[in-house]
């Protein structure tokens, strides 16, 4: 007798580390002793701040480990208040729901939004887990091409054409990984407004917020008119350099929030008290973390655009934000999946092939900047050398 598994088994099969092929190789590789230039994910390459560690290590001292509630610890709320109060000056503990990184919060509220048969619309290319979180529900990704062109900002026009009946959902993220763009006020107005006529739920991952590179963030929350159908999520993750601690949060609607409670509380009933009073410093704290990280992350993106300026075969997209660069491999002969195996194979360099990102960047390759400089000249190098060799100087 066979034994029967779920349904969500079969809908996640090849959703989870199978996208991740080559940076699963790549550390393989790594933990064998090769010497592999890895550009696969955004691991800050500064660390998180002592002053933070100490914070965690305090509060361990001090007996911060105990349950928590499922909504958060009341000084991490009120943190959190204090935080988004300039973008949305009605907010409320009803508002605010904590989790364990932004990953956790995205499950949840896509849960409490979309179920099978729903449409969730969201930009292609788009980050690897999205997919897996929208198929968990038993609804469908509805993608909505983000084109070079525009500097991979999504635009109404596409989306206008995306819209189906079946559409409950607009899952954004600004700024946006893989590509580096970063929604405008006016975008989001216009895209908020395609929301409202198609009533539509706005979710945006706002995780890269404080990583823009000259070009002013903007959030849904912060246009009145969209507040009722907005819930953002966002973490320390990437902000504060402190991807491992895994704290995040949701901000939105009472009623939302309400809902999304009993999917969190069943999931995993609290976060960590010790690691809400770390997340609490972090936002009230003056930390400059963020900032080396837009420098660093600003000079490479150029240093790359740059280099490859007058390369055959390779073309970069200058990023607004985040930590990635994206570069179109199509003129070297290689799809991204090929060159991206070629180029580990036999150059000793690991990228993300755009095919990990969706269906519309499969001539794409995507780059981290969170290496040091002269680590990436090296890698940058070696991808010239590979396309050099296939097309010609």
């Amino acid at each position: 007798m066979t034994l029967r598994y779920a349904a969500i088994t079969d809908r996640l099969y090849d959703l989870g580390g199978d996208k991740w092929a080559v940076h699963n190789a790549a550390r393989r590789r790594i933990a064998a002793g090769d010497t592999i230039v890895d550009l696969t994910i955004g691991e800050p390459d500064v660390p998180t701040d002592p002053e933070l560690v100490e914070e965690c290590v305090k509060a361990l001292r001090a007996g911060r480990t105990r349950y928590s509630n499922g909504r958060g610890e009341t000084n991490l709320i009120n943190a959190l208040i204090d935080t988004y109060a300039p973008r949305f000056p009605d907010i409320a503990p009803d508002n605010i729901l904590c989790f364990p990184g932004t990953q956790t919060a995205l499950f949840a509220v896509i849960q409490a939004l979309a179920e099978t048969g729903d449409g969730v619309l969201i930009g292609d290319p788009y980050y690897a887990t999205y997919e897996g979180v929208v198929q968990a529900t038993g609804a469908h990704v509805q993608p909505v091409p983000l084109r070079m062109e525009h500097n991979f900002e999504l635009q109404a026009n596409d989306l206008a054409a995306a819209i189906t009946a079946d559409s409950k959902v607009l899952l954004l993220n600004t700024p946006h990984n893989p590509t580096g763009a970063v929604l405008s006020r006016k975008t989001l107005q216009d895209l908020g407004e395609l929301c409202v006529e198609h009533n539509l739920w706005i979710v945006c991952d706002e995780v890269y917020e404080s990583l823009t590179f000259g070009t002013p963030f903007a959030s849904p929350l912060e246009i009145p008119a969209l507040r009722e159908r907005t819930i953002v999520t966002s973490s320390i993750s990437k902000t504060h350099a402190a991807t491992g601690f895994r704290s995040g949060w949701t901000i939105g609607p009472t009623e939302l929030s309400r809902r999304i409670l009993p999917i969190s509380e069943t999931m995993l009933f609290g976060n960590q008290p010790f690691i809400a009073d770390m997340t609490e410093a972090a936002l009230r704290g003056n930390f400059d973390t963020a900032e080396r990280m837009r420098t660093a992350f600003t000079r490479r993106a150029h240093m790359i655009h740059e280099a490859l300026a007058d390369v055959p075969g390779l073309s970069a997209s200058l990023p607004q934000g985040g930590m990635f660069i994206m570069i179109d491999v199509s003129k070297t002969g290689f799809d991204g999946e090929t060159l991206a195996w070629r180029l580990l194979d036999d150059y000793g360099v690991a990228v993300m092939p755009g095919s990990s990102f969706g269906t519309t960047a499969t001539s794409l390759v995507r780059l981290a900047l969170t290496v040091p400089d002269d680590v990436l000249h090296t890698a940058i190098t070696r991808l010239i050398d590979l396309s050099v060799a296939n097309c010609g100087p």
